[in-house]
């Protein structure tokens, strides 16, 4: 397995190759998802490394105090020669981490092989791609908990061990010295706790941040600003609490907490700055100076640590381990918002090249995470897209030989696609069924009888491999849409993906990226909607808009059968995840743009969903996807509203447009069209033309981000705002 180590005589940073950790008892074997990488601590680190052995020396007189003992007790020779030892050795970084437990050992209970976990300490959770984490030092996610914000459990806690440390009362003020990521942190704990918070930082980005994140003022302590706003907060008085999370050798926090505290305030140290207390002005105000160590009780002792010997909660509250959990649960419950943290997410093979950026300045970053290459065949992380979308650089693309047909390859052929699709095409002039490509021979067999394929295979290469095959439609579980569509993408093929095209951020960021290497966009997804033709007929007949509109969709979706691939969350995605795309890119469709926010709720149990998407020129849609309505209700209708009309779909049966005229459609028979036909017939007229495909790429981008966004705000239980391209 790889990890990243540094040599901190040489200062030298890598990623080896090194033995995976065995899984002893008492302990879980962890295959990390996400590290984060801790900007002020791992920083330090990594910067005294740098330095010569005096600013070694300079940076830490305690280990200097260690090596004259060391001297004294064995002499010089041999303390030089432990030191260089010592020195001239890789030692591990990280100390935050995400991941799936892949093995358990002796005497481990409380979860299971594939359970997502939050782990701890600058010996278990270390920037690995496994890690064995004892006991008392991981802790099981909440449900709907993503593993990029679970990776912040650890430093998480430290800020909250901090804040405990303060003893915060709701109604207080409290002033925060240092904004970077445990500063961040305290500000929302303390918010989260009824308490008002000043910040003070001398970056004003910083500064900016935290007072979107709860903070009632921030400003450079330098300035006046801090000074006026406590003054203003508390009437005179001074903060009743002031924390120290500031790093460096400036005695400055030490001094500006004496002056904004109040007589008998509490001062917190969390951070690793100076602490040259001015006597006077800690005595005259009788200040109580506290030291918050590390994430909790616990920290430091092996028996509890190494050895997992809880300490009774009827003692010990709030221990390590309980510390750890009750901060994913703030997260879970939206309390706390770490999204707006992560400056910069990298893939763990570049993270020399991370830490040296970040060294250097070139990055500057509250936090950092690593994000892991997944094993084949584990479940990828439930979380939403990020907000920003990538601009996709294409080639143009080439025109096909006329009056030849268009060859086309199967990969999947299940109940939608043998249904659905390939009647359809089976059907019509000008198409050649080449190849249908399964997993189980049978399957292949069925398809290649019953719709003409030239041939079955079960050998996906050989598919992509033929220059002959023009066009690729991957109809396979949605866990695996990605992945297939990324392959054919950089095999120069046409690809039509049925809903969703990807379940993760990682996942739509691959295809993309496959878009850019390859130059190829020959892209379309099944949202078939838009193509039906009542719906299509209803949207002329509504006629332009010059106004907002209102719309408002109600999918009666009804309850999955027991026993549905479609209830396998951990592999397949939330079902809204997998089908709410139909929904969002025919209201997108209507109202002629892409989403700019989506803000989502949901009943107990998600088993209702409302979703509101605001759009540029202020329409809105609201998509009610239920699961609890009656099963002979219709399953989707339809209202648009702007500009004194009234559009109304009807199931896709009937539809209708009040306005000035009033246009009302015949009812179709029972076999609704929802544009399945239609859209196959622009997919085959793109690929055989060479023209654009039926849906801009970037409306395929912009549909998927605001479907999976859908999840990042049920969990922080606050809009999510998407932008435009980079």
């Amino acid at each position: 397995m790889k990890q990243v180590v540094q040599n901190y005589k040489s200062g030298e940073l890598a990623v080896l190759d090194v033995p995976v950790p065995g899984c002893k008892p008492g302990g879980v074997l962890v295959r990390t998802a996400f590290s984060l990488i801790s900007t002020g601590t791992e920083l330090m680190k990594v910067s005294e490394a740098g330095m010569s052995m005096l600013g070694k020396a300079r940076s830490r007189p305690d280990q200097v105090a260690k090596v004259m003992q060391s001297v004294a007790t064995n002499g010089v020779p041999a303390t030089y020669r432990k030191v260089m030892g010592k020195l001239d050795s890789y030692t591990p970084l990280g100390y935050s981490l995400c991941g799936v437990v892949e093995q358990v050992g002796a005497g481990i209970d409380d979860v299971k092989v594939g359970d997502l976990v939050a782990c701890a300490g600058n010996e278990h959770a270390l920037h690995a791609e496994l890690n064995w984490v004892p006991k008392n030092l991981y802790a099981p996610l909440p449900d709907g908990l993503a593993p990029r914000h679970a990776a912040f459990g650890t430093v998480g806690s430290i800020a909250l061990q901090g804040v405990r440390q303060g003893e915060p009362q709701l109604g207080e003020v409290a002033l925060v010295i240092g904004l970077g990521l445990i500063g961040q942190l305290v500000v929302q704990l303390l918010a989260a706790s009824g308490v008002r918070v000043v910040g003070a930082d001398p970056d004003p980005v910083r500064c900016e941040l935290a007072e979107r994140l709860g903070a009632a003022a921030c400003g450079d302590p330098a300035s006046a600003a801090v000074e006026a706003a406590v003054a203003e907060l508390t009437d005179g008085h001074g903060v009743d609490q002031v924390y120290l999370a500031a790093g460096g050798g400036s005695n400055q926090p030490v001094e500006l907490a004496a002056k904004l505290s109040r007589d008998r305030g509490r001062v917190v140290d969390i951070g690793k700055c100076r602490l040259d207390l001015p006597w006077n002005a800690y005595y005259e105000k009788e200040l109580d100076v506290r030291f918050s160590r590390s994430y909790g009780p616990g920290r430091y002792d092996p028996g509890y640590e190494l050895e997992g010997r809880d300490y009774p909660i009827g003692y010990v509250r709030w221990t390590e381990r309980r510390n750890l959990a009750c901060f994913l649960d703030l997260v879970a419950r939206g309390s706390v918002d770490v999204e707006p943290l992560i400056s910069h997410v990298a893939d763990f093979d570049d993270a020399v090249e991370t830490y040296q950026s970040l060294k250097d300045g070139d990055l500057k970053a509250v936090a950092v995470l690593f994000r892991y290459p997944q094993e084949a065949g584990e479940a990828e992380e439930a979380e939403a897209p990020a907000v920003a979308l990538p601009a996709v650089r294409k080639k143009p693309s080439t025109t096909r030989a006329a009056k030849t047909p268009v060859r086309l390859a199967f990969v999947g052929a299940g109940n939608y696609a043998t249904s659905m699709l390939l009647p359809h095409l089976a059907q019509r002039d000008g198409v050649e069924l080449s190849t249908v490509v399964t997993t189980t021979a049978l399957s292949g067999a069925n398809a290649q009888r019953k719709f003409g394929f030239t041939e079955a295979t079960t050998d996906l290469d050989a598919v992509l491999d033929d220059k002959s095959i023009d066009a690729v439609f991957v109809v396979t579980r949605h866990s695996s849409h990605a992945e297939l569509t990324r392959q054919a993408l950089l095999a120069g093929k046409a690809v039509f993906v049925e809903k969703p095209l990807a379940l993760t951020e990682d996942e739509l960021a691959g295809v993309l990226a496959a878009v850019e290497e390859s130059g190829n966009d020959r892209l379309q997804v099944g949202f078939n909607r838009r193509f039906a033709p009542l719906l299509q007929e209803a949207r002329t007949r509504f006629g332009a808009r010059t106004g907002p509109a209102s719309l408002r969709y109600l999918v009666n979706a009804g309850r999955l059968q027991h026993g549905s691939w479609y209830l396998q969350q951990g592999t397949e995605g939330s079902r809204f995840a997998g089908e709410g795309g139909h929904f969002i890119d025919t209201a997108s469709w209507l109202l002629d743009a892409d989403p700019v926010s989506v803000y989502a709720v949901a009943t107990s149990g998600n088993e209702d969903l409302q979703v509101v998407l605001r759009y540029p020129d202020g329409s809105t849609a609201t998509i009610s996807y239920v699961t609890t309505g009656a099963p002979g209700f219709p399953k989707e209708t339809l209202d648009l509203v702007a500009d004194g009309k009234v559009l109304r779909l009807d199931d896709f049966v009937r539809a209708s447009v009040h306005g000035r005229k009033k246009w009302v459609s015949s009812r179709l028979p029972k076999a609704r069209d929802k544009g399945q036909n239609a859209e196959l017939a622009a997919f085959i007229k793109a690929v055989r033309t060479g023209g654009p495909m039926p849906v801009p790429l970037q409306s395929l981008v912009a549909t998927t981000a605001a479907t999976l966004a859908v999840q990042t705000g049920l969990a922080a239980g606050a809009p999510v705002t998407l932008a435009g391209p980079r």
